[in-house]
């Protein structure tokens, strides 16, 4: 098996021995007010516009992600550049959204942060753009990494399914299962590393087939 511990994407969460039951079971409703900012944080570049019609048209400029993955796309290949600070935005915000994550996937009990890292731990190495990535490769890694998006898909269909019996498990005993725990987090650990790979675009290796 890969040794993915000096990969250049690495997730790890806290395992709680204990959860609340009650933020469990309202844990949709709970979530509302940090999926709104989440969600407005995501899609900051949607437009409106009017029609001939007079209709007001919701016109999708990608949001931010997509848009800083374009730009740095354009600045490795004709410039050899990753802006630091385009590099430390998209960092936090998919440390923010891996919190949100977490706390939808039931993995933690604790109200997702804007700003600290709480129980959810996402490093990503900064890369030498110059020395350290190739310049061409960020056009072809999307689809290069069509292989992981086909597996991961059936990945997160089984990790819902799972959330979903974690949910009734921690409702009748307050606890998560730790194989069921381990099994989201490793999902959630390699689309992690896919994301490094072919839309963060820190690294030129290919990220390895595994949930560890």
């Amino acid at each position: 098996m890969a040794d993915t511990s000096s990969y250049a994407a690495r997730l790890d969460i806290d395992y709680p021995e204990r959860l609340d039951r009650l933020t469990t079971l309202l844990r949709l409703i709970w979530a509302i007010p940090i999926l709104i900012i989440l969600g407005l944080l995501s899609n900051a570049s949607t437009t409106q516009t009017i029609d001939a019609a007079g209709q007001v048209v919701q016109t999708s400029g990608g949001g931010i992600a997509a848009g800083l993955t374009i730009a740095t796309l354009l600045m490795i290949v004709f410039r050899q550049k990753y802006p630091r600070w385009w590099f430390d935005f998209a960092l936090e915000l998919g440390r923010f959204s891996a919190r949100v994550g977490a706390y939808m996937l039931l993995l933690t009990d604790r109200y997702p942060s804007t700003d600290e890292a709480q129980s959810v731990h996402l490093d990503v190495d900064y890369p030498d753009a110059q020395n350290g990535l190739n310049r061409w490769l960020p056009l072809v890694k999307w689809l290069l990494a069509i292989p992981h998006y086909i597996v991961l898909i059936v990945l997160f269909v089984v990790m819902i399914i799972v959330t979903i019996l974690a949910w009734v498990i921690i409702l009748l005993t307050g606890s998560y299962p730790r194989a069921l725990f381990d099994f989201v987090v490793g999902t959630l650990r390699w689309g992690t590393r896919v994301w490094a790979y072919a839309f963060l675009l820190v690294t030129d290796e290919y990220p390895p087939f595994s949930l560890r």
